[in-house]
């Protein structure tokens, strides 16, 4: 599709008494909010929520925290079945790099084992593998996946990387930088094939995909409740299948050390857990006000038609086309070209992400893969066509006069 091509704007979606949707979230309205896939969205319902729950640990601390453990368990069951997954499966964590951290700290000893990842692979979770390779004597291989990589090619990429060395493959099952899905199915049954475990970094997936885990065979999976599922910050789930599951424990040793798994995770001293008690709120909210399957359809027309508004508005600006083909599309999600000299690395991204928040008001995701920098669109029900139009119109502009004034510094400082 070209840049130009006409995509109907969807119609946005309103609450039950005829309100926008975003009224029943606590954003300011003074800006564009048009990322939602870093930190998420909290909405009031939620908010109101937790603040109920801390004024009750505030009054009575000694009755709140002996009780806590089994009100977490119940709420791990209703995170659970919104995942499809089992209740005994799923343990809560703070965020999917805590998940993940919990799991790095609990493998078994592999001298000279190697880790394979990803170039999408998201930053922090890289340097935790790297941390841990270096722990083993080994070392991180990376698996090069062209952006445009269709399931094949990818599952290629990942598998050229593997050998009898390889202690454990860390795969997303969306990229944060490039917005696009791993073929996790194919590559998990791969790494059991081989004996290999496997770590899936679901942060994007909760919420956007309908039942994330379906064929997907791996040791240990994390996702963030916060992003899509707009739970309270500070809430993920860590699911764990297989024989490795029961050596996980989590970063802080509390009472509950000594119970199986995932119940020795229901229990951490006096961390303040109201968080993951507030989130089946957020995530009944979705479902009453809308229903999942119809925010999901939503999401994915607007982010679409976002991209094909910005899309044409630069490729105008620039004379090239803006579109991004990235090989396994996600729902929800999109990647706009930016103009040469934008973003071409990942503290560029974020320099550019801070001075579009000061000066044109957008809160808005930049990132770089390869040394191309892409605006990042991540759509939520709160979201509307107009936020797109007024990026296409009003930003798009701007980011061309940064352009050239970056490349002229550049051509200055040569």
């Amino acid at each position: 599709m070209s840049d130009s091509e006409a995509i109907a704007a969807p119609a946005p979606l309103l609450l039950a008494d005829g309100r926008p949707a975003a009224d029943a979230w606590s954003l300011d309205p003074g800006m564009r909010h048009l990322n939602h896939g870093s930190f998420g969205a909290v909405p009031l319902a939620a908010q109101e929520r937790q603040l109920l729950l801390r004024a009750e640990m505030e009054r009575s601390p000694v009755v709140w925290f002996p009780a806590l453990p089994d009100r977490i368990a119940a709420t791990r069951a209703e995170i659970a079945a919104f995942l499809r997954v089992a209740a005994d499966d799923l343990a809560l964590v703070p965020n999917a790099s805590a998940g993940v951290s919990a799991v790095f700290a609990s493998l078994p000893e592999h001298r000279g084992g190697e880790i394979v990842v990803t170039d999408h692979g998201y930053g922090a979770v890289t340097m935790g593998a790297e941390r841990l390779a270096r722990r083993w004597g080994g070392r991180v291989r990376t698996a090069r996946v062209p952006l445009d990589a269709g399931p094949e090619e990818a599952y290629e990429a990942v598998a050229a990387e593997l050998s009898p060395a390889t202690g454990l493959i860390v795969i997303d099952h969306i990229t944060s930088p490039t917005a696009r899905r791993l073929p996790v199915a194919s590559i998990g049954a791969e790494a059991r094939r081989r004996g290999i475990p496997l770590l899936v970094d679901g942060a994007h997936a909760p919420g956007l995909i309908d039942t994330p885990l379906a064929g997907v065979d791996c040791d240990f999976w994390v996702g963030n409740l916060h992003k899509w599922g707009c739970t309270p910050r500070g809430t993920a789930a860590l699911i764990a299948r297989g024989p490795l599951r029961e050596r996980l424990h989590p970063l802080i040793d509390s009472w509950s050390a000594a119970e199986p798994y995932p119940d020795r995770f229901d229990q951490q001293g006096t961390l303040d857990a109201t968080g993951y008690l507030a989130a089946p709120v957020a995530l009944d909210f979705v479902e009453r006000s809308w229903g999942w399957s119809a925010a999901r359809r939503y999401m994915d027309d607007l982010a679409g038609y976002g991209a094909a508004v910005i899309g044409a508005a630069v490729a105008e600006l620039t004379g090239e086309s803006s579109a991004v083909d990235v090989g396994m599309p996600v729902p929800g999600m999109r990647l706009v070209r930016l103009p040469d000299g934008l973003a071409n690395g990942r503290i560029q991204a974020d320099e550019l992400r801070d001075r579009a928040a000061s000066e044109l008001g957008v809160e808005a995701a930049f990132t770089a893969f390869g040394g191309v920098g892409y605006l990042r669109l991540s759509a939520h029900v709160y979201n509307t066509p107009a936020d797109y139009e007024y990026f296409a119109e009003t930003c798009v502009p701007v980011l061309g006069t940064w352009a050239r004034a970056a490349h002229d510094k550049e051509e200055v400082s040569s």
